[in-house]
């Protein structure tokens, strides 16, 4: 006996003690999938067959329960359930999930029952319990359909469950294995005309046979696209019958999918003979049908009377729906499923021309799903929290419209004729100045980014952001942070290489070579570290763009910020000032129309060492060299007198003397870091990488891709931008490693801070997966900056040898995801909490302890 089971479902299997539910579960289901409310019993109290735990067991049965459905889990109960007020809180869960219950009633003989149980150690009770439990099973046969259980299967013998064989039916509205191309059609309403135009422009041959009476369509696309109908096909427009006929062949033919719409569901209910109210064009609709044949009006019932609520497709990434589906509705089968995507949800109230105010889903939605749907006639088209309408209302006079996925991009024809006059005026507003979307973001949530979180990116799987490290950042993002809609992308930290056993050095590049050789890799590119602070600018054409593609107004053509999201400037002027420059300079090298974009976001050093970080410089650094310098003249100066009055202090005198020579080298150090700025000309801006365009982050293209088009942007202001050196380096080429070295001891004799290695593709994996993106390689006088006057002293060298690299590399790598993540997000289009989900995670990342001496 085979017994089919949706692939979700809730199964509720009846039957007395020893009736054989258990061992009946254990043999067809995984064991996760069963709930027990013995083994419930038996948390709670230690105690399998402890009644006074059965309310506690339940309770813990029913919270599992509900988080199964809640994550669309297949749970079967396996309990007695003879009870119907037992039933009634299974039921209860089944509705508020809209899940599909199916049940397995075991009607087996008493005497099977008694015996079972009298051979176990733990059920020794008399054979009354069993006959109560039979009489209150076998009552309830006669009501489990007017409780609610429209699926049931009935077990009469131990042969009959023995026999008895499970298969899995995938939910009809999961196409997850249809993975498109798709075009997504709205409302058609009957506009015959305009489909096959649309259709035509889209890429389809239509072509129209005559099988005897009836007309036959066969439509194909050369590319194997396919359609997706969402629903309302008919009333209102001029040629229902012929819409009809057209989306049933492709449907029959397989290049097509339908929802339903509402209108058809009306009459879907008028063609079976019920009443329905004799509005909103089904009159018009059922004097056309009238002069089709009594078989065509069959196929049409029986046509509608199949198609599905609303479709799954791609692996869930798209979900189509006529008048759209919450995320928690999505993928189930329930009444109130097939209810909201005919009708969506309304609020009470009508608007002022009678029509329902329909509540608006879509800005609550959080869906992962892209959400496809029509319904509700709008002039444009407009994206909102990954959903949206594509109804523009053709038979209005508007357009009929449709999304191509996975391009979206939207395709239309407009109206031949206003087939009907609109309640509610279609004409097209004055176009905001902000998008639907940016509007809706112009109030972020706490809730997006607040607590425990796990961040799904596509370079690493899931990252968790602890929820006190998420406190500190909502600090800084909320008190200190740039306007949020620049704030797209926060660069990573960067790890510096093994030490070094070198003498007298901490960092040496060997060892970045050796890393990166050590993980396969065979090139690298070296670029100079500039002595500045990390910047990254976002840059757009003009200000329209600004405003329509952030959703910035009155705050110029871009923006300057720190690795934390802070204004670099407090001089709003010199800010505009750097940007113009710098806008200038993509313009004039033709990068805007090289890479197609209006915007763009760079990876810069700006030199000196910021105006924000030239006063930690400044105020920390140069107070504590100052402070070391007075304090050792003070020393010296004391001891000079000693020696003067005959006392021994030579060898003390020669300490002091080195520790002066130390301090005037740290002095000259930082020095290079800072100088006044007065003016735009007292700055240099080194960009390194061209993150992210129009339409495209840039981490297919290699370092030198990036070094080579920055480079040319660079010449075109050499004054203010300065172009990156860099080399080359084969690491398994004995000559070329040595090139490398060469050139690193050439920047930091100098004085230079050192340089960064990194792969020679933007992205690059090892054994273990993604692999650092950059490793710093730092001079021994930068790095006097950082440790002090005598860090390279044997002691205080060896000291710093100890120090532990796994939690600085870990940190890199999952900041690097998420800013590559978050990027990617922005490009898509995506709303800006979930930009924001990334760019806060790296912040709050940013709190995590690494070892100080790093």
């Amino acid at each position: 006996m085979k017994i089919t089971i949706p692939e979700f479902a809730l199964v509720v299997l009846i039957g007395p003690s020893g009736s054989g539910k258990s061992t009946f579960a254990r043999t067809h289901f995984k064991p996760t999938e069963i709930l027990s409310s013995d083994y419930c019993r038996g948390l709670v109290s230690d105690d399998e067959n402890d009644q006074a735990a059965t309310k506690d067991a339940f309770e813990v049965l029913h919270f599992i329960a509900a988080k199964r459905l809640a994550a669309c889990k297949l749970t079967v109960i396996d309990a007695t359930n003879v009870q119907a007020e037992a039933r009634k809180a299974l039921l209860t869960l089944a509705r508020q999930y809209h899940c599909l219950v199916f049940t397995i009633v075991f009607n087996l003989p008493e005497s099977v029952c008694y015996e079972r149980n009298r051979q176990r150690a733990d059920r020794q009770f008399g054979p009354h319990v069993v006959r109560l439990q039979s009489a209150q099973m076998r009552k309830s046969l006669r009501t489990l359909k007017t409780e609610g259980f429209p699926q049931v299967v009935v077990l009469s013998s131990p042969e009959q469950v023995a026999e008895v064989e499970i298969e899995r039916q995938r939910l009809w509205n999961n196409l997850k294995h249809e993975h498109g191309p798709f075009d997504i059609i709205g409302d058609v309403h009957g506009c015959f005309d305009e489909l096959c135009l649309l259709l035509q422009r889209l890429g389809y041959v239509l072509e129209q046979q005559n099988d005897g009476e009836e007309a036959r369509f066969q439509v194909t696309h050369p590319e194997g696209r396919k359609v997706i109908f969402l629903g309302d096909l008919v009333d209102r427009g001029p040629a229902t019958p012929a819409v009809l006929r057209l989306v049933m062949d492709m449907v029959a033919s397989g290049s097509a999918f339908c929802v339903p719409g509402n209108h058809d569901a009306k009459l879907l209910r008028k063609l079976k003979g019920r009443d329905v109210s004799l509005k909103h064009g089904i009159v018009e609709t059922l004097q056309q049908l009238e002069q089709e044949s009594p078989a065509f009006r069959q196929l049409v019932l029986a046509f509608i009377d199949k198609l599905i609520s609303h479709y799954v497709l791609d692996d869930g990434k798209l979900v189509v729906a006529h008048a759209g589906l919450p995320e928690a509705m999505q993928g189930r089968g329930s009444r109130a499923v097939r209810e909201f995507t005919l009708y969506g949800e309304t609020t009470g109230e009508t608007d002022e021309f009678g029509l329902p105010i329909r509540y608006n889903w879509a800005a609550d939605y959080r869906g992962r799903s892209m959400m496809v749907y029509g319904h509700t006639p709008v002039p444009e088209p407009t994206w909102l929290n990954n959903t949206i309408n594509i109804d523009t209302g053709c038979v209005f006079g508007g357009r009929l419209t449709a999304l191509q996925y996975p391009e979206k991009e939207l395709v239309s024809v407009a109206a031949l004729h206003t087939y009907c006059e609109p309640v509610r005026p279609l004409t097209p507003v004055a176009a905001p100045e902000l998008s639907l979307q940016q509007q809706h973001d112009d109030l972020l949530d706490v809730q997006d980014v607040s607590g425990k979180r796990l961040l799904e990116t596509r370079l690493q799987a899931k990252l968790t952001i602890r929820e006190e490290n998420a406190i500190a950042a909502l600090e800084v993002m909320s008190r200190f942070a740039a306007n949020p809609r620049w704030l797209i992308y926060l660069p990573p930290t960067m790890s510096p290489s093994e030490t070094s056993q070198q003498p007298g050095f901490l960092e040496y590049p060997e060892e970045a070579f050796a890393y990166y050789r050590r993980q396969g890799v065979e090139r690298v590119v070296c670029e100079e570290k500039h002595m500045g602070s990390r910047a990254i600018v976002v840059l757009c054409r003009d200000e329209q763009v600004a405003r329509q593609r952030f959703g910035v107004i009155d705050e110029g053509i871009g923006i300057c910020y720190t690795r934390t999201g802070r204004h670099f400037f407090d001089d709003h002027q010199l800010e505009a000032a750097l940007l113009g420059r710098v806008q200038a300079a993509l313009s004039a090298s033709g990068f805007w129309e090289r890479l197609e974009t209006d915007w763009v976001c760079l990876d810069c050093e700006l030199l000196p060492w910021s105006v924000k970080a030239q006063s930690l410089v400044l105020k920390q650094y140069a107070a504590v060299g100052s402070a070391s310098r007075h304090a050792l003249e003070l020393s010296l100066a004391a001891l000079a007198q000693a020696q003067g009055h005959g006392i021994e202090v030579d060898q003390l005198l020669g300490t002091y003397q080195r520790k002066q020579q130390l301090a005037e080298r740290y002095v000259n150090a930082y020095r290079q870091y800072c100088w006044p700025v007065n003016s735009l000309d007292d700055l240099n801006l080194a960009p390194f990488h061209i993150l992210a365009t129009q339409g495209a982050v840039h981490i297919d293209k290699n370092h030198v891709w990036h070094m080579e088009t920055l480079a040319e942007i660079c010449r075109a202001d050499p004054q203010l931008l300065l172009a990156t050196p860099y080399r080359v380096i084969d690491v398994n080429d004995p000559i070329s490693v040595e090139q490398g070295s060469d050139w690193w001891r050439q920047l930091t004799s100098r004085g230079g801070e050192g340089m960064v290695v990194k792969p020679y593709d933007f992205i690059a994996s090892g054994s273990r997966g993604l692999l650092q993106p950059a490793i710093k390689c730092r001079g021994p006088e930068y790095l006097r900056i950082i440790y002090g006057l005598e860090y390279d002293v044997p002691e205080n060298l060896n000291r710093l040898r100890s120090r532990g690299l796994g939690a600085k590399r870990s940190l890199a790598l999952r900041e690097f995801a998420l800013g590559i993540e978050a990027l990617e997000r922005f490009v898509r289009g995506e709303p800006l909490r979930r930009v924001h989900e990334c760019v806060f995670g790296v912040l709050a990342l940013e709190s995590e302890p690494v070892d100080p001496r790093l």
